[in-house]
């Protein structure tokens, strides 16, 4: 009975994700409005098909660290250390003189010193999960707004562990210097060892696990590092969120990237969804009924508060109007750390169970504007722009041609030399890890990954591409893969290595610009020689094989 509810909850988690969030993207409102909204239906104040909101909870924060870890492996420490000024400027400023605010203006209602100081900390956080979901989305994490939103959330996640330790403070509870040192060098012992044992262990590791060319394996490993660092980091004190995020650093430089990025994003994207709709479900309605006003003033308050902050602060950092705005609006919500924090307050004794569920609320509702905040931000962004552009991307395209090959056997390689000796930029896919391994040491920009997969192609940049080079050997494989990148990418040339004229004739309807026939291209070069131990000029052997060559394409269909 008690498995058959669980099979019952998925059921209906699933049925109103699928049902509700397709709608929301039609109407230009996204997906994280969507699932807010198939959270908020299902949960205790809508259908009540789900009360147990914390056991969905539980699992629905496997979300953001999954998010934290493409985050993490989407950069690298070069980068990281370039972001420095942001995060450690932008991201201090903001959450040290938000907080002060907001504690203040607790002091003012009379809520005790220790509670106001909790309270300031906690709403000066912003979500993690919903602003990185929204610039995602619309494909802006490497712009300016992005990298800015980026740096600024990135230290309140780094700020998480001393806002707890701080709590435990307050709490009266293991104030001793000696503790607290202790606490603090097991963490910094427990970063370095996962920073070794990533530089030195993981990549020899994936190799191992790669040549067995076992996918699900593969995904295994995958999911262990992350939920695996995650845990550790957790064990010591530190955010699960965190310890992803640097499991991500660790595999940045890796050329097994672009397969795990594949591996994890369907993780990713459905335990992130699971999130959203666990915030839709918390929000207490019924509170919300007995003191609409007062609940509505203090979050149009935090917003506002929250906007003017980050806005000036990025200002100061002389960022254009339009990204200032657009940072401001997006991360103006409070932040799930938010309930992290309020929780251990109200177990601890420091905070009332009112002014607990007033504080979840407050920050569940902002949560829920997130997404119509971050609409009306970039609209006004670009009202402001006025024709100059200030959201330009940081890693501006250089204009050469970036070719795609999918595929490094004999064939791929050759199609390699050829584009090197012409200085054209391309980067190869193939899932042999020795043969990556040792052509990445003779000089060619090769990486691990699933070339006949798309969201393989997908994560190295294909919509960028300005064409697709398959060299797959499987015909069955080939042709699916021509087919989705078609479908995906409608204008991308894609040139396709064919078996024979059927095989050419199957590609070509599939949707390739060109599919080439190995088999008439061998014949082709037999006949050359032929005609030309006969006798043969070489104008004539040229004009033979040309119109040979063009009958035998002209018949595709």
């Amino acid at each position: 009975m008690h498995e058959t509810l669980y099979l019952t909850h998925i059921l209906f988690i699933l049925a109103a994700a699928v049902l509700i969030v397709p709608f929301f993207q039609k109407i230009g409102l996204g997906s994280v409005l969507g699932y807010l909204a198939a959270g908020a239906v299902i949960g205790p104040w809508g259908f009540g098909i789900i009360n147990q909101i914390e056991e969905v909870s539980h699992i629905a924060e496997f979300g953001v660290v999954f998010l934290l870890f493409i985050i993490g492996i989407e950069l690298n420490f070069t980068r990281l250390s370039a972001m420095k000024r942001a995060v450690f400027g932008l991201g201090a400023t903001q959450l040290i003189f938000t907080a002060m605010i907001f504690t203040a203006i607790a002091l003012f209602f009379g809520i005790s010193k220790e509670s106001a100081i909790i309270i300031g900390f906690g709403l000066a956080l912003s979500s993690t999960a919903f602003g990185l979901q929204i610039l995602t989305e619309r494909n802006e994490l490497k712009t300016v707004a992005g990298q800015t939103s980026f740096s600024i959330l990135l230290l309140q996640d780094l700020a998480v562990v001393p806002l707890l330790t701080m709590v435990s403070f307050l709490a009266h509870e293991q104030t001793q210097i000696e503790n607290v040192g202790f606490a603090l060098l097991e963490t910094i012992i427990v970063i370095i060892a996962v920073i070794l044992a990533g530089r030195f262990l993981l990549t020899p590791a994936l190799r191992l696990i790669a040549r067995s060319h076992n996918a699900e394996l593969f995904i295994a490993a995958a999911v262990l590092v992350v939920l695996g660092t995650a845990w550790l980091m957790e064990e010591v004190g530190l955010s699960m969120a965190l310890g992803a995020f640097l499991a991500g650093l660790m595999l940045a430089d890796s050329h097994y990237r672009h397969q795990i990025i594949a591996d994890i994003q369907p993780f990713r994207g459905i335990l992130l969804g699971l999130f959203f709709m666990s915030v839709g479900m918390s929000v207490d309605f019924g509170l919300l009924m007995q003191k609409p006003l007062l609940i509505a003033a203090f979050v149009i308050a935090l917003l506002s508060i929250k906007i003017l902050v980050l806005w000036s602060i990025c200002r100061i950092a002389k960022i254009g109007k339009g990204t200032s705005l657009r940072v401001s609006m997006l991360l103006s919500q409070s932040g799930e750390f938010g309930f992290v924090l309020f929780g251990l307050a109200l177990a601890m004794g420091i905070m009332e169970i009112e002014l607990f569920q007033i504080l979840t609320l407050i920050i569940a509702m902002s949560m829920i504007t997130t997404p119509f905040m971050s609409i009306a931000g970039e609209r006004v962004e670009k009202l402001l722009r006025q024709g100059k552009i200030q959201n330009q991307d940081l890693e501006k395209p250089n204009g050469e041609p970036f070719i795609i090959i999918a595929g490094f056997g004999r064939v791929g390689r050759r199609v390699a030399k050829i584009l090197d000796s012409g200085d054209i930029r391309y980067i190869a896919l193939d899932n042999e890890p020795d043969l990556v391994t040792r052509e990445r040491e003779n000089g060619f920009s090769v990486i691990y990954g699933n070339a006949g997969r798309f969201d393989v192609l997908n994560s190295v940049g294909a919509a960028q591409a300005s064409a697709i080079v398959i060299t797959i050997d499987t015909p069955i494989t080939t042709e699916r893969l021509v087919h989705i990148i078609r479908e995906k990418y409608p204008k991308t040339p894609i040139y396709v290595r064919g078996k024979n004229k059927e095989h050419c004739e199957a590609l070509y309807e599939a949707g390739a610009t060109m599919p080439v026939s190995e088999n008439l291209e061998a014949s082709i070069k037999l006949a050359s020689a032929a005609l030309t131990i006969s006798g043969v000029s070489d104008d004539n052997t040229d004009i033979l094989l040309d119109n040979f060559r063009k009958k035998y394409y002209s018949g595709l269909r």
